[in-house]
């Protein structure tokens, strides 16, 4: 066999596998989705997504699983952790590129990726033993959404800035070019012409950002109190729907094992959408430029 038919046959055993893992990797979510759904049934045929949003409280000892308080939770911690991460870690990433000499960027990028690696359960017992008696200093109880949305800031900040910087890297020369031709100031060209064309990068970055924020468990369990209840400040304790799930799967039984698959349900779905909203902000973006 010569070279030319070894390299052919090469890269069909190599096309072949990659569709291979495409197609697992595809039957695994359906798979997982399926188990989720035949799980959540029971609940459902009950009463529907319906009930999640009307029963008067969360108390499966009653058949009551009122979600709505946690969604919201969820909602507030996730987003408010957004605010904080996404200004400074794009204004960040403008930084180490346009404006920080190459060795500092190099260290910046460096710092991030350690962060991004620390496991979520270091970020929350340093917001337990640090952060919680800081807020408590300020308004009891310390368990709260403002400890929640600072530990999730700074979870998420790596994932923001490395995925910024990525998209600012790749604007192409000739923009930066004829924005300098133009005598543009380095402020005005990063403002008019790097944003523009790194935003589906940054958005992809963002969206991916608040799928993690809205699935991470440990450390919004060990820092927002876990108390069922709509928050009503930021000094308010809550209960995120991933909390809910650790905390009551180990001794659910029936109607509530049901109930909390039903919760896992949702979760999947939100995260499902947002990476799909990613997929179509970078494709929008790469068929833009």
């Amino acid at each position: 066999m010569d070279s030319g038919s070894s390299r052919r046959a090469a890269d069909a055993v190599l096309s072949w596998t990659v569709r291979g893992a495409a197609v697992l990797s595809a039957a695994v979510l359906v798979l997982i989705t399926l188990f989720l759904f035949f799980e959540a049934f029971p609940v459902l045929r009950s009463g529907g997504f319906g009930r999640f949003l009307t029963d008067d409280t969360w108390r499966p000892s009653e058949d009551l699983f009122r979600a709505l308080p946690m969604v919201a939770g969820t909602a507030v911690v996730a987003g408010g952790a957004l605010l904080l991460a996404v200004p400074l870690g794009v204004l960040s990433a403008v930084f180490a590129v346009h404006y920080a000499p190459p060795r500092m960027g190099r260290a910046y990028r460096g710092l991030l990726a350690l962060m991004a690696g620390i496991p979520s359960v270091v970020y929350g017992f340093w917001g337990l033993v640090a952060l919680v008696p800081l807020v408590a200093r300020i308004r009891a109880p310390g368990p709260s959404v403002l400890a929640g949305i600072v530990v999730l800031g700074l979870m998420i900040l790596p994932m923001v800035a490395l995925t910024a910087r990525a998209a600012l890297v790749e604007v192409p020369r000739a923009h930066l070019q004829a924005a300098a031709a133009l005598g543009l100031t380095r402020w005005g060209t990063v403002r008019g012409v790097v944003l523009p064309s790194a935003r589906a990068g940054i958005v992809t970055g963002v969206i991916l950002a608040m799928g993690r924020a809205i699935g991470e468990t440990m450390a919004v369990l060990m820092v927002t109190g876990n108390v069922v209840q709509v928050p009503d400040s930021l000094f308010a304790p809550v209960r995120a729907l991933t909390a809910n799930i650790a905390l009551e799967m180990a001794y659910a039984l029936g109607d509530h094992r049901s109930a909390l698959f039903v919760t896992g349900l949702m979760l999947l779905g939100v995260v499902a959408v947002l990476t799909l909203a990613a997929g179509w902000a970078g494709g929008g973006g790469r068929q833009a430029s």
